[in-house]
This record gives structure tokens, sequence and C-alpha cells, in this order.
């Protein structure tokens, strides 16, 4: 059995209401909308620590391999919390641990998200932006605490 998440492992919480729509013909959040969660609140955090613009950045990160285990379900009209921290920063990749909390400390779903940087222009690999490694060590990775497995 994996490991639940826990709110005190993650290193960004962010708050994200759910939708009518999100609900499926069981009642509960369809898994899908997980992984649209999980690119909300990394993208979010990349584009409010002025890592992406959206139109103009010349390197991006391209979604390579992404992972879900489901816990315990969901269901409209709960907010959810989306936890985000940084889990290895590599030379041109960085892998994000993504959890998603109902009312429990423990994640109702857990996955990872792991983007490969390139440059715009060319689609090959690139070096991880300067201000992505800054802002990876000012949300806490690399600290005692902050810094995953």
């Amino acid at each position: 059995m994996t490991e639940r998440f826990t709110r005190d492992a993650m290193q960004r919480i962010e708050t994200i209401t759910t939708r009518w729509s999100d609900n499926d013909a069981y009642g509960h959040v369809n898994n899908v909308v997980y992984y649209a969660w999980f690119d909300t609140a990394v993208n979010r955090w990349l584009v409010e620590n002025g890592v992406l613009d959206i139109a103009r950045s010349d390197v991006v990160g391209l979604v390579v391999e992404t992972g879900c285990r489901y816990f315990k379900p969901l269901s409209y009209p709960a907010p959810v919390e989306v936890g985000l921290r940084v889990a290895h920063l590599g030379r041109t990749s960085i892998r994000y641990d993504v959890a998603v909390f109902g009312i429990d400390a423990e994640a109702a779903a857990q996955g990872h998200f792991v983007h490969v940087y390139v440059d715009r222009a060319t689609g090959r690999p690139a070096p991880l932006p300067d201000a992505l490694r800054a802002a990876a060590t000012a949300l806490g990775y690399g600290s005692a605490s902050g810094s995953a497995a």
C-alpha cells in the first residue's frame, strides 16, 4: 500500500472549487478531473512565480508523465485542496508530487506530474530556467522539511 500524503507533507496548498460537471454518473468526481487539478496547481504556481508566460516564454515545460492513485471519492459541491511539492529537480526536468484533500488530513488522491523543459522554437530539451530553480528553492525544495524523495 502506498503511504498517503498529508497536508503537512506538501509545500503549497490551494483551494479549488468543485463544479457540478465534475461529478460523474456515480455521484463522485471523475478521475480525469483530478488530472486537471494537478495541471492547474502546477501551472498556477509557475505563473505566480514568473516562471511561465503562457504566450511568450522561450522555454516551456511539456508534460511527459503523470500518475494518480485514488483512495477516497470526493463529490460536488465540496471544495478541495490541492497540495504541491517539488519532488525532484533535474537538468531539464522537474517532478512534482501532488495531492488532493477533502476534509481528511490524508490525501483522497495523490500522484505526480513531470515537466521536461524544451526550447519553444526548436522543441529540443533545454535547461530548467533559473527562475524555476529559484521558485522551487523558495517553495522549500532541498530543505530538510521540504525535500521529497
